[in-house]
């Protein structure tokens, strides 16, 4: 048995006082028999939509699979929206993604024969679980399986094969044999997918607990040469070297940089999993035996330039991981100038800083690494010390409007290199970024003979 919300409970009693049948069904009844906390209640009926229209006034029909919208409120707001899908059978999959012909069904068990994974494929109405496919015995198992033949199941829909490494990734659960011969013989049909589409699964996939060994699982089932093939050659290139500390090859580092990486965030994790994608291309063997991949961060930035276009990242998303990967190779040396740390600040931004130490973090582990590094740290606070300073003019403590008061003059160009000097000397530490010693300074080089000049 599982509890369902009362919202939940309110849709199944409403249907059935009207004479239909009503089932909740696939995700959230899987999470909640495995533990997990769920939201956005789907449900299954033998009514059409339009005899659903009827009985939830504050609901809405705009799309072609009998899908009703219905809107949950609390107190007045919007909480949720829950969705009552018509039984419905399908035919023909041209595209291997959309079928071609729904027909409204009369069983649920029908229904249910169309669904993609026997865990999603459970209905419950507040009772009864219906369970023709056995998918609680394999949540139980800890096992994905198609729902009938996974050839067939995987020739409708070609998404469904990276639902099922999303799932497992998600999960912790494991594919079984016939699923995963299935996707190996149809990784092809990846290519027949929009590419928002794969991006949207393998950014969840990203955001799992078991990214890294997802990585793993695309590979060896053959979609990661359709989604990444970036990642996919990188395997074949060496690192271990004499003179090197990295124990394993690009592509192994790779994911396990990934595995590492403290940030849960998929772009992050994206980012770390192509940090090191120009290796392969920059690769130089010396006649010592050193393996050498100078520059390998342009080349990189190259490879995730297009990676992010292919994906459809949106501006913010692409620019973050193109930052990431270009300015990845930075020296961690608590040691360096205030100028210096300024300078890979400004590369990086601000708003990137932690994302690149979580890059970082997950770069030196996934070599081999000690977990822990007291230089990192140290360089940790510098970073903190040196963002408290002025990066450039507009965090100066005098502006524009100072200038022109203390000179009497107008808008010009005077006013910007003036600004440009005080922020040299407060930068080089010989002018302290303080309004009165700021209005001071501009005071003495308003007597300047140049500036005098200026005035004229």
């Amino acid at each position: 048995m599982i509890s369902l919300p009362q919202s939940a409970i309110e849709i199944i009693e409403t249907m059935k006082k009207s004479g239909h049948f009503c089932f909740a069904v696939g995700g959230s009844v899987r999470d909640s028999l495995i533990g997990r906390a769920t939201k956005d209640w789907d449900f299954t009926t033998n009514a059409t939509p339009e005899e659903i229209l009827s009985l939830f006034p504050d609901s809405f029909y705009d799309n072609q699979f009998g899908t009703v919208g219905v809107k949950i409120k609390k107190d007045e707001k919007l909480e949720d929206i829950y969705e009552i899908t018509t039984f419905r059978s399908e035919e023909g999959y041209t595209d291997h993604r959309h079928p071609d012909k729904i027909t409204w069904g009369k069983t649920l068990e029908e229904d249910l024969s169309r669904r993609d994974f026997t865990m999603n494929a459970i209905a419950y109405d507040g009772k009864i679980f219906t369970d023709p496919y056995e998918g609680k015995k394999d949540i139980q198992n800890k096992l994905i399986r198609t729902v009938g033949d996974p050839y067939k199941r995987f020739a409708e829909d070609a998404l469904r094969m990276i639902r099922a490494v999303r799932f497992a990734a998600q999960l912790g659960f494991i594919i079984d044999e016939k699923t995963t011969a299935a996707i190996l013989a149809n990784a092809k049909l990846l290519t027949q997918i929009a590419n928002e589409r794969i991006r949207d699964e393998f950014l969840k996939i990203l955001g799992s607990d078991h990214a890294a060994d997802a990585m793993i699982v695309l590979k060896n089932v053959g979609l990661l040469t359709y989604i990444l093939p970036e990642l996919e050659v990188a395997f074949a290139t060496p690192q271990k070297s004499p003179k090197r500390h990295h124990l394993y090859d690009v592509g192994t580092h790779s994911v396990m940089a990934l595995k590492f990486c403290p940030s849960k965030d998929p772009i992050v994790r994206l980012a770390t999993l192509l940090h090191d994608l120009g290796k392969p291309a920059t690769f130089k063997k010396t006649d010592d035996g050193v393996l050498t991949f100078y520059n390998h961060e342009v080349a990189g930035v190259k490879i995730s330039r297009e990676v992010v276009k292919r994906l459809r990242l949106s501006r913010v998303q692409a620019e973050k991981v193109n930052t990431l990967v270009r300015w990845h190779q930075f020296t961690v040396d608590e040691r360096q100038t205030d100028s210096a740390l300024r300078r890979f600040i400004r590369h990086v931004g601000k708003e990137n800083i932690d994302d690149m130490l979580a890059l970082r973090i997950g770069d030196r582990l996934g070599g081999g690494a000690r977990e822990t590094s007291w230089r990192l740290e140290l360089y940790k606070k510098r970073l903190e010390e040196v963002q408290k300073q002025p990066f450039d003019v507009s965090d100066l403590l005098a502006d524009g409007h100072d200038v022109m008061k203390i000179f009497a003059i107008g808008p010009g160009r005077i006013i910007g290199q003036t600004l440009d000097i005080l922020f040299k000397e407060v930068e080089a530490g010989t002018l302290p970024n303080e309004r009165e010693a700021l209005l001071k300074r501009l005071y003495e080089l308003s007597l300047s003979p140049i500036y005098a000049k200026e005035k004229v």
